[in-house]
């Protein structure tokens, strides 16, 4: 079967990665978030802007030509599922921090593969629209987590127990806070890069099938995952369930996103895997007043501040006069090189 393998090339992008989502990031995101996906820092000083590799999935940076970020599908691999053009989703997250070697993601709700000691629960809530457009006509789409009372555990931070937004409005991507339990220092609203537009509707063409983590859930899912290598290995995936269902919405049928899966920072965090399922995804328009338009209430700085969350801690630590731990986890993801991609053996 077909998956991928990440070399490292001798060209240093800016020493840092992150992961998200956007991993994530993956996070948004997270992987992210990652997004939040897996990506490699491009900027090689404070004053140069936020914009990471990730994989296309949201910008096109380090992706020249396009073929090297669009895994080549094999010969009797699924057809590659899309999103419908606007949606809104809740989803339990679960923090899995013990007995995850031996149990890969994606999981069930609650994983049934490993035991209640084995993770933490928390909740949120991702809202997104391919047909939105800013008004400084800078890029498409928009998509926003809320991550409610846990934030997003993929960066260097010990107490993640505040809830946050990450919100992407065409190409800018912000990350927002909330005076209930904003943590020390933490600004309302910060830049977290200028380029990081949401997943476009065909975002999967990006990562490579995996036909091994696709027999998990007794061959329900249609898994996708990228693993880049560094100190520790940094997973970015998504699964979608391979039958059709219909929305809960609409009654429209499709194949319905099951999880978003990746590395979180295993040291600080506490997060080696980090697994976001989803829970009534339903075709329906995310309502401005409740998502985009908070960007205009709390982003009013001027200027606008750099989100510093990959240092947040380390600050705190230093205002504590502490030291800060010398190893960092894999959702740090910082001193990984560009990647090259080259098929190999899954």
């Amino acid at each position: 079967m077909s998956s991928f393998r990440i070399e490292r090339e001798d060209l240093l992008l800016g020493g840092r990665i992150f992961g998200a989502f956007t991993v994530g990031v993956l996070s948004s995101g997270a992987l992210a978030a990652i997004v939040m996906s897996s990506a490699v820092y491009a900027a090689d000083n404070d004053d140069a802007p936020d914009v990471y590799f990730t994989m296309g999935v949201h910008n096109d940076f380090g992706c020249q030509p396009a073929s090297k970020c669009l895994p080549q599908r094999q010969a009797g691999d699924p057809s590659d599922p899309q999103y419908p053009e606007y949606w809104i989703s809740d989803w339990t997250m679960f923090r899995v921090f013990q007995n995850y070697a031996n149990n890969p993601p994606p999981y069930t709700n609650p994983p049934a593969t490993l035991s209640q000691q084995d993770y933490t629960v928390s909740y949120g809530t991702t809202y997104y629209d391919s047909t939105y457009r800013p008004a400084d006509g800078d890029g498409e789409g928009a998509m926003m987590e809320q991550y409610h009372k846990y934030c997003l555990p993929i960066f260097p931070i010990e107490n993640n127990n505040y809830s946050c937004s990450f919100v992407s409005l065409g190409n800018k991507a912000y990350f927002l806070t909330y005076p209930e339990d904003r943590p020390a220092d933490m600004p309302e609203c910060c830049l977290f890069s200028p380029q990081n537009h949401p997943p476009r509707r065909d975002f999967i063409k990006h990562l490579p099938y995996s036909a091994n983590r696709s027999t998990l859930l007794n061959g329900s899912i249609q898994a996708y995952a990228l693993t880049l290598q560094g100190p520790e290995p940094i997973l970015f995936g998504y699964a979608f369930n391979k039958a059709l269902s219909p929305d809960a919405a609409t009654g429209e049928w499709y194949r319905h996103p099951q999880s978003f899966y990746f590395s979180g920072d295993s040291q600080t965090a506490k997060a080696p895997i980090v697994s976001q399922n989803y829970t009534s995804f339903r075709k329906q328009r995310p309502q401005a007043a409740d998502t985009w338009d908070k960007v205009g209430q709390m982003c009013t700085a001027q200027p606008l501040p750099k989100c510093q969350l990959f240092t947040y801690q380390e600050q705190q630590d230093n205002k504590a006069l502490q030291a800060v731990p010398a190893k960092r986890g894999a959702g740090v993801w910082s001193d990984l090189k560009a990647p090259r991609l080259k098929p190999s053996g899954d």
